[in-house]
């Protein structure tokens, strides 16, 4: 049935209807709409625009119900599909949203509106060669409008033709000629001009550019520091062109030049003396015997330059021998007598060569025992501080290469030297925490930050070290220092974004066994990567309007960088602990109703404890009367403080229309312990969902490789499975997880009831031939691993692993774990805590003699506690009068 057709006077008021929506007059819309629909009842745009008003009033279900039944109406109407591409954009269902807009333009190809949103929700989804076409639309309705022009550019470049793109820059370049003298905009366009030239390899295209448009010359390329590095680099790739000697020579000569400017401009500038060296035949990645004094000498020539530690830093990576001593002599007393504190983190670099590493050491214990026996009395000028700094760098330098005790030792001197100094806290806290104790970490870390409270890093550093040591309700403490009053700081946190605070969490959760809490944590840091998406949506048309377009398009920013977002550690490992749970959960279908039981068994413990509490707080107490009157006064300066809040808020809000925005409310969450979310029954394809995209995305990281082959050996994806092995193979083919899960393939394809058809057989059976030839047993497999690894611990626990698959008895299977503990078998506390895990996962009788052997062998690490013990480190912590409420903090008020 075709849709009604409107009288006259009915499309005056639809006009009214459409003119009230953009002015955001929605009440008045929607009056209207319903005027219009009741004379017109089935009128599909009508009851679109109706739809749409009332999903911005809040109504959204009703809202969106309505626009369905509208385009069912009326299909052939632009307005309906677009605006049903709205209500999908604001869902952030981008490539369906772009497949209304399409559908939208065949029925008004010529929409301003559409077409330019058409042309953002392209570059969102990438779909670059329809958005040249767009852009072309856009550039023919509005052919004086610039950014349509410098769009169209845009859109060439990114669909890789750059050709086009140089032609439209060239004929907008010509009739902006009349601009003004201090353009910015005009400048930005320019010098993407000259980069699509250096992309194309028109290097003498883009110099000759660059200089007819110089600064200096009365040219509009405002950004001097910026067209020399691009000249510069220019003129480093002419000389590698083909072309005769004397060009070279003279091209070589010019990005001298321009190098040696940079360096008169900033002379802390890195690259720039990485560039200025390569122009000169050093690449200072691997400098030789034949270029190291004329690299040398050219550093030097920089020496003299005021506040310059570059030239010198980098001629401590290009010496060696005799001249690396002269020179790290006077850099360590300058940096040690200025008291650098990240002295250490600059050095550590320089630490690959083991000749300079111990140069270093030797050189800072000779200040050390010179500075120790200096005083005033023998008439030594030596500032006290310069001992504390050598002794500081002295602990970082044992505690990096491993030697705990010593750096403790030297820790304990340098704290009783001066014990007001936090660095030296952190530090401790670091090597314990590489030491393999957590809680001593925790301790230290809390004492730098009680004396200074008010530093951020230094309680972000302190809540980080409470959740590596199992106290999440005290790191939750220090956080809510710098979280908003009123709100759960978990929440407050999840919204600011804090990847270091949703990590730590959710491993915190998994070490202590809460797997459903982990998840929860592990799926928010999923939706912040989401989010990150879906915030470049606004910028797409942004840069080009404002032609912020070098950073918008140049290789590793803006766009590479969104495509290559969710290749972040923190993503990947969030992605792997996710699947190692989803895999943990599928293999024991009673995992899940335990937590659930342990999570109900714990909510009564917190809610009779809470009822305690309750009733201890209306019992009065002598002896803290003035804390009580104190918190009070606090409590009553922070709800005043609240209230004004809230008070501004109130009145800033007042006068914004009833207008709630397309968005989707944020659902409240019904599973904020993630009970419902460990008994899903869809446990693989929930991992394999969280990993979709990261095996092109990482290809060269093996837990990834291990992930997705731990899912489809699962889904009995076997050709995925033995890709992925393959890939890590290629990687590290003497990877101990990689031995296991061979053996693990290998096992479990021979045991299938039935040989696996053509075509997947016979192309597995090749694949799995190329990591272990079919005439090698599983057992001759095993035992050459461990006779080639016989002093690796995790060598022994993939040994261990293989003869669990082979069926080995469980007295077999721990004796080989209990080999780590012998001689040749370089055991850390790492890798000792990795069998006790695993003694545990096996529920092995002999994993309380393992923990007990471990916690005598490693005397600083308390890893290998009882439980009881650890429990009652935790108690101590809180009970020491050390608490994280201790301290001074900055309030903050929003």
């Amino acid at each position: 049935m075709a849709p009604p057709t409107l009288a006259q006077k009915d499309k005056k008021l639809f006009a009214d209807l459409l003119s009230q929506y953009e002015n955001r007059q929605l009440t008045k819309g929607r009056k209207t709409a319903d005027q219009i629909l009741k004379k017109y009842p089935e009128h599909g745009e009508t009851m679109c625009m109706k739809g749409l008003i009332l999903v911005h009033l809040g109504q959204r279900d009703e809202g969106i119900n309505l626009v369905k039944e509208g385009m069912r109406k009326d299909l052939s109407s632009h307005i309906c599909w677009h605006v049903w591409a709205l209500i999908q954009k604001s869902e952030h269902k981008y490539e369906d949203a772009l497949k209304s807009y399409i559908q939208a333009l065949k029925f008004d190809k010529d929409n301003f509106n559409i077409l330019r949103d058409t042309a953002v929700l392209q570059t969102q989804t990438r779909q670059f060669e329809g958005l040249v076409e767009t852009r072309h639309n856009l550039l023919r309705l509005r052919p004086y409008n610039r950014q349509h022009w410098v769009g169209l550019a845009v859109a060439y470049q990114l669909n890789g033709n750059l050709a086009e793109a140089k032609q439209v820059l060239e004929y907008t370049e010509g009739f902006l000629r009349n601009v003004g003298s201090y353009d910015v905009e005009f400048s930005e366009l320019l010098m993407y001009h000259i980069r699509i030239l250096e992309d194309m390899g028109d290097f003498q295209s883009a110099v000759d550019m660059l200089e007819s448009h110089d600064r200096t010359k009365g040219g509009s390329v405002l950004d001097r520091m910026a067209g020399m590095e691009v000249k510069a680099r220019l003129l480093a790739k002419l000389k590698e062109s083909n072309a005769d000697d004397e060009q070279k020579t003279a091209w070589t000569e010019r990005a001298d030049a321009a190098w040696r400017w940079l360096l008169s401009q900033n002379g802390d500038g890195y690259e720039y003396y990485k560039g200025f060296l390569t122009n000169q035949g050093i690449d200072l990645a691997n400098v030789t015997d034949e270029n190291r004094e004329k690299a040398l000498e050219m550093l030097r020539g920089y020496f003299d330059v005021q506040f310059a530690t570059a030239p010198r830093r980098l001629a401590l990576h290009v010496a060696t021998g005799q001249e690396f001593k002269d020179l790290i002599k006077p850099y360590l007393t300058n940096a040690l007598t200025k008291g650098i504190p990240s002295l250490f983190a600059d050095l550590k670099p320089l630490y690959r060569d083991p000749a300079k590493r111990q140069i270093i050491e030797d050189t800072v214990e000779e200040f050390r025992a010179t500075l120790a026996i200096s005083s005033p009395s023998t008439g030594d000028s030596v500032e006290p501080t310069t001992y504390l700094w050598a002794l500081y760098l002295l602990a970082q330098h044992h505690s990096y290469l491993g030697r705990h005790k010593q750096a403790l030792e030297i820790l304990d001197v340098a704290i009783a030297h001066t014990p007001t100094l936090p660095e030296l806290y952190m530090t401790r806290a670091r090597a314990l925490k590489r030491a393999g104790d957590p809680h001593g970490a925790a301790r230290a870390m809390n004492d730098a930050r009680l004396l200074d409270g008010q530093d951020r890093f230094i309680n972000t550093k302190t809540g980080k070290y409470l959740l590596r040591a199992g106290m999440v309700n005290e790191a939750d403490t220090i956080f809510s220092k710098f979280t908003r009053g009123g709100s759960p700081v978990t929440a407050d946190l999840e919204e600011m974004q804090a990847m270091h605070y949703l990590v730590e969490q959710g491993d915190s959760y998994r070490r202590a066994g809460k797997l459903n809490l982990a998840l929860k944590k592990y799926y928010v840091i999923q939706k912040v990567f989401e989010s990150f998406r879906e915030d470049q949506y606004e910028f797409h048309q942004y840069s080009v309007r404002k032609t912020i377009l070098n950073v918008y398009t140049e290789s590793e920013l803006m766009l590479k960088w969104e495509d290559n977002v969710r290749s972040h550690p923190g993503f990947i490992h969030a992605a792997v602990a996710t699947v190692q749970i989803w895999v943990a959960l599928y293999d024991d279908a009673t995992l899940g109703p335990n937590l659930e039981t342990t999570a109900s068994d714990v909510s009564s413990k917190k809610a009779i404890n809470k009822a305690k509490k309750a009733a201890r707080k209306g019992q009065p107490e002598a002896d803290g009367a003035n804390s009580k009157k104190g918190e009070s006064t606090r409590r009553s300066v922070t709800f005043a403080l609240s209230s004004l809040r809230n008070r501004i808020l109130s009145a800033a809000t007042a006068t914004q229309s009833e207008d709630r925005g397309l968005e989707p409310p944020r659902l409240r969450d019904d599973d904020p312990e993630g009970l419902k979310l460990v008994l899903a029954e869809d446990p693989l394809e929930r991992a394999d969902k969280y990993l979709t995209g990261l095996s092109e995305l990482v290809p060269q990281n093996m837990d990834i490789c291990f992930a997705i082959y731990d899912v489809a050996i699962r889904q009995k994806k076997y050709l995925q499975a033995v890709r992925m092995l393959t890939r890590a193979h290629s990687l590290d083919s003497e990877h101990p997880d990689l031995h296991s899960r061979i053996a693990h393939l290998r096992n479990t394809v021979s045991s299938l009831p039935e040989p696996i058809p053509a075509p997947v057989g016979p192309v597995l059976a090749e694949s799995i031939a190329s990591l272990l030839p079919a005439e090698v047993s599983l057992e001759l497999f095993n035992s050459q691993y461990l006779q080639k690894h016989s002093s690796s611990p995790m060598a022994i626990v993939a040994h261990a692993k293989v003869a669990q698959i082979l069926k080995a008895p469980q007295d077999e299977v721990d004796s080989i774990l209990f080999t780590v503990l012998k001689e040749p078998v370089q055991l850390d506390h790492e890798a000792a805590f990795a069998v006790l895990s695993y003694l545990k996962e096996m529920k092995s009788p002999r994993a309380e003699e393992f923990r007990i052997a471990c916690n005598d062998r490693f005397e600083l690490s308390t890893l290998f506690r009882s439980d009881e013990e650890i429990a009652a480190l935790q108690r101590s912590f809180t009970e020491s009068g050390e608490s994280p409420a201790d301290g001074e903090a900055l309030e903050t008020v929003i």
